[in-house]
């Protein structure tokens, strides 16, 4: 490498896996990185690699607004300062001597501009998540994305609110998820906080392209006093968070701003048709502390690259995980003396809309986020209790071939201790030492209660159980508590159904003496002994 860049090893992987893709024969293929991964790294590298196997033709780069095109332009000449980087955008047209043209889609859009490009071996589509509109159609198309030219896409999240993307994309072929980001130390942990707003009914708001109306969620806002609620909770959680405040409309924004400007936290708007001068002024601004909140309609969830940035204001609640990530995503970049993101969601009232929320973030199984835990933490205490799980499943399935494999009658609590019924006054118990995979017996008579016996020795099952059927066989009749003993194949006798008639069991029809004997039995150790039995060990 030429450049400043050394690839991470999954940014090399991500490479390995879109040229392996395209040798099986597959050409449009994408990868999904979350946001801080490092994707123009990634694709800045396969340009570089992939350069001198064109044959003379050249690369493409298509992004769809300013700021991606001029970080995947200076990432391109970070990692091989050699190539001849072109840009193609409104009145600029440097494509003739480029080895790499970066254009923006609006302009690829017109016809004469596109034709006027020629010999691309090799397409690379940034934020690949919109290339199902008809613009990037149109252009992937005249390029040869159909006609077997190598094509990737890049992208935090692979959704598309109107859908369209299984039409562009024919595989992902590389996907990384951001808890194992978090973990690696690429990225930084989350932190999620609701900020419930009680007079905001998002009931009222419909639904459009399967997320919520932007204009109809703004006035909701407004009307709700929803931003100076935002406004109070910035300086309840976050006083000394630089931080960027996602609305959904531009009056939204700058009311935000306004109402954190009135606590005493300087911040400033941002929208889409700010000049570029006064939106690149803000941005410098705020990267060198004079504004320590940005506030936006929906213009920094793409290309915004502030690693500073510890808190991100979900103030534009939304049902579309992906654009959930791309927010949030913004704070999640490492920088010195940060310690994570911290995430705070404007709740309201809603029983009709399933928002995304900080579990979202992850494509792993983790429930519900609670208050105040980070990502991570929350990740992996679910991973624990999946652990501990299957480890109660192993030890459950193991008790049970044993138990079920012995020549002893052994009968189970509902609570899942096991016993054998020497005689209506004498019980034996086989209790688990909690937090163990160890066993000690314990014994009940009607006489004494629940005690141990002299050598209380803590043993692993099949050794626990070898010693207690040992004890049973010396205090009854081996005839009496053996599994395959006569008596229990025999009619119930008319003492058993009897006793069951007073204790209100329910015997099933074709029941044996030893079903009818096993059914009092458990009816006696659940009512007499109960959880006594648990406690002694």
């Amino acid at each position: 490498m030429t450049g400043a860049f050394t690839p991470r090893p999954y940014q090399r992987d991500a490479i390995t896996a879109l040229r392996n893709g395209w040798s099986s024969g597959t050409n449009r293929l994408a990868i999904v990185l979350p946001t801080g991964a490092g994707k123009t790294v990634v694709f800045s590298t396969l340009v570089h690699q992939m350069l001198d196997s064109l044959d003379g033709q050249r690369a493409l780069v298509i992004a769809h607004r300013e700021e991606l095109i001029q970080q995947a332009a200076a990432k391109l000449l970070a990692v091989d300062p050699l190539l001849r980087v072109g840009i193609v955008k409104a009145e600029r047209d440097e494509h003739h001597d480029a080895d790499v043209i970066v254009a923006s889609v609006q302009t690829l859009a017109v016809p004469r501009r596109r034709e006027a490009i020629r010999d691309i071996g090799l397409i690379i589509v940034d934020e690949c998540h919109h290339a199902a509109a008809r613009t990037y159609m149109e252009v992937l198309e005249h390029f040869g994305a159909w006609r077997g030219v190598p094509t990737a896409g890049f992208t935090a999240t692979m959704t598309r609110t109107d859908g369209g993307l299984a039409e562009v994309w024919q595989d992902v072929v590389f996907n990384l998820d951001i808890l194992d980001m978090i973990t690696d130390g690429y990225l930084c942990d989350v932190r999620g906080k609701r900020v419930t707003v009680d007079t905001l009914d998002l009931d009222k708001v419909r639904t459009r392209n399967g997320d919520l109306v932007e204009g109809q969620l703004g006035q909701a806002l407004e009307d709700s006093g929803a931003l100076d609620a935002i406004a109070k909770a910035y300086g309840q959680h976050a006083p000394d968070r630089p931080g960027v405040v996602f609305t959904p409309t531009v009056a939204t924004a700058q009311q935000a701003a306004e109402a954190l400007n009135g606590s005493g936290i300087s911040a400033a708007p941002i929208w889409g048709e700010m000049s570029r001068d006064d939106r690149r002024a803000t941005l410098a601004r705020y990267e060198a502390g004079d504004v320590q909140v940005l506030t936006n309609c929906m213009v920094l969830t793409e290309g915004f690259d502030a690693p500073h940035t510890s808190c991100i204001v979900i103030a534009r609640p939304t049902k579309s995980p992906g654009l959930y990530v791309q927010m949030a995503g913004r704070g999640l970049r490492p920088a010195p003396g940060k310690q994570d993101a911290l995430l705070l969601d404007v709740m309201g009232a809603s029983s009709r809309h399933k928002l995304a929320s900080m579990v979202d973030l992850t494509a792993r199984e983790i429930g519900q986020a609670e208050e105040g835990k980070t990502l991570r933490e929350v990740a992996e205490e679910v991973a624990a209790a999946e652990k501990r799980r299957i480890l109660a499943a192993r030890v459950e399935a193991e008790e049970i071939n044993l138990f079920g494999q012995s020549r002893i009658r052994w009968l189970r609590t509902p609570a899942g201790t096991w016993f054998i019924r020497l005689t209506s006054a004498m019980f034996l118990f086989l209790v688990r030492d909690p937090g163990t995979r160890l066993y000690r017996m314990r014994r009940w008579t009607a006489h004494d209660g629940v005690h141990a016996p002299r050598e209380d020795t803590a043993r692993p099952l099949a050794e626990a159980l070898a010693w207690l059927e040992q004890q049973a066989v010396h205090l009854a009749p081996r005839v009496f508590v053996a599994r395959q003993a006569r008596w229990r194949a025999e009619r119930p006798s008319a003492k058993q159904l009897g006793l069951c008639r007073r204790l209100g069991i329910q015997v099933p029809k074709g029941s044996t003496a030893g079903d009818v004997a096993d059914l009092i039995d458990m009816d006696r150790v659940g009512s007499v002994l109960g959880s006594l039995i648990l406690p002694a060990a």
